[in-house]
């Protein structure tokens, strides 16, 4: 279903279904970023689900919370970003130790091409959700980095929550793995 107009990059709050058929496979980043293999193929076979909160608080500093559940209502990993760009570390279930920082950025000063392009108008007014993430080098064995940017896109003739996602590894050889990620609003 596509995203209505009020719904932007300020203001993400809602449902959002992950779109299988038209987001790339990430099942090469995953492994890269040493999941299993029966937790890669369980990825594959359910429905990610993400309910998010997104909000401003008394200091007026941003944050995006979000509840991911996968079908039949199996719980998923919470994310709390706060948009300030300070360095969070965590461990989880899925990736292992990581850290990661998030802020707000207009998509002029974004580097990579892949990242900055393909975005609505709103989302060029707006500004993009930059997430970067990677493996912490004193708990994870692997060392990987994944840069996203978050926005909204036109695709098939309908407003998406889109994710750009350039991911490097020490075990990928040939440069960066860039891939879409597409999901369908479904309310608040």
């Amino acid at each position: 279903m596509a995203a209505p107009p009020e719904v932007r990059s300020k203001n993400l709050s809602g449902t959002y279904i992950m779109n299988k058929a038209l987001s790339d496979d990430s099942d090469d980043i995953l492994k890269l970023q040493g999941v299993s293999w029966f937790k890669r193929r369980a990825i594959s076979m359910f429905t990610l689900t993400l309910v998010v909160k997104h909000y401003t608080d008394d200091a007026g500093i941003e944050h995006i919370d979000i509840d991911q559940t996968l079908s039949g209502g199996i719980p998923g990993t919470s994310e709390n970003r706060s948009l300030d760009w300070e360095e969070n570390s965590e461990s989880d279930d899925v990736f292992g130790a990581v850290i990661g920082q998030s802020k707000r950025i207009k998509l002029e000063e974004v580097e990579d091409e892949f990242l900055k392009s393909g975005w609505t108008d709103d989302t060029v007014e707006d500004g993009t959700v930059l997430a970067v993430a990677w493996s912490d080098p004193e708990n994870n064995p692997l060392t990987w980095r994944a840069e996203m940017t978050w926005g909204f896109e036109v695709l098939n003739g309908e407003r998406r929550h889109a994710r750009h996602l350039k991911f490097t590894s020490s075990d990928k050889k040939g440069g960066p793995i860039f891939r879409h990620l597409y999901y369908d609003y479904v309310g608040t």
